[in-house]
């Protein structure tokens, strides 16, 4: 999803359990599929392929990403505005955004199917034009391995869905037994927007913060993508502050501009972090590259692993 605008109490193994049944599932759904094929979407809809899809348009920049991840790259025709990796889909028709799409290119393209968000404005659109059309969530850290799992069977990509699963399970718990091995737990606020909108403990950026050995200062009762007050953040005074928002023109100094936040922790240590926008795509969108994004958060709240994180 793109989150520009908009627990990881989750202990270990609970994790580990919920990542093995999604895997259990893709390799009872490792045969090819039989179509016509149907499926419930995120929606809540019956959805029918009546072929396996060869003309697909994803208009989420992590679905995008989890199309190519799985060998489908070469089908898709059409993607959001968004959708820039990997480098084949920059040439591919842009059509539009998730608040501002634009319905009458995707209609024009023909695809057999098209796959969005559950936010998306374009659904009905879209769907009395006689398109097949897929709704998927993609909020949750869950939600990426569901997501791959799905578009392996969409798509009879089971088999390579399965395996990017399996290796996206290994990096990250190697990752966050790594992170754990420092004893440090760093408070960390996330920041999506300056208004502030930030990562609740639930989403999948929240349980990566935890899986980074960090503990996110947002209450999970406020949700998985809360507009905070500052003063929650002044109070929780964090130990490390991430910009998400630094490409849009956030930086460290403006922080500490702001009022209450000099005192910080975080800004008095010089630990707030500006990502540039390479890094936001790879911690904003919950897909096969959530492994990379792990990575960076590891890097950034254990700087002293750095080159553990370089080994194999």
């Amino acid at each position: 999803m793109h989150l520009r605008k908009f627990r990881s109490g989750v202990p270990a193994l609970v994790g580990v359990i919920v990542l093995l049944l999604s895997l259990s599932a893709l390799a009872a759904g490792a045969a090819a599929a039989a179509y016509p094929l149907t499926l419930q979407d995120d929606a809540g809809r019956t959805v029918t392929l009546p072929a396996e899809p060869v003309r697909v348009v994803s208009l989420v920049p992590s679905l995008t990403e989890t199309v190519c991840a799985i060998g489908a790259c070469d089908r898709l025709i059409g993607v959001d505005d968004y959708s820039n990796y990997p480098e084949h889909v920059r040439a591919l028709p842009k059509l539009g955004s998730l608040y501002n799409p634009v319905p009458e290119r995707i209609v024009a393209l023909k695809p057999d199917l098209v796959v969005l968000s559950k936010y998306d404005s374009v659904l009905q659109v879209l769907a009395q034009a006689g398109l097949t059309v897929f709704v998927m969530r993609s909020e949750t850290f869950d939600d990426i391995f569901r997501n791959l799992e799905t578009l392996g069977v969409l798509l009879n990509e089971q088999a390579q869905a399965r395996q990017v699963a399996e290796s996206l399970q290994r990096e990250m718990e190697r990752l966050e037994e790594l992170a754990h091995s420092d004893p440090e737990r760093p408070a960390v606020y996330y920041e999506i927007d300056p208004t502030p909108y930030s990562a609740g403990p639930d989403s999948f950026i929240g349980v990566m913060i935890s899986k980074a050995g960090g503990r996110n200062v947002v209450p999970a009762r406020l949700g998985l993508f809360p507009r905070i007050s500052p003063e929650l953040v002044i109070a929780s005074d964090p130990d490390v502050i991430i910009l998400g928002d630094a490409p849009y023109g956030e930086t460290p100094a403006r922080v500490a501009e702001r009022p209450g936040w000099a005192g910080l922790a975080a800004v008095k240590s010089g630990r707030v972090v500006a990502l540039n926008a390479a890094q936001v795509d790879v911690l904003n969108r919950p897909g096969p590259r959530s492994v990379e994004a792990l990575r960076l958060l590891v890097e950034i709240l254990h700087p002293a692993l750095r080159d553990e994180l370089e080994r194999p």
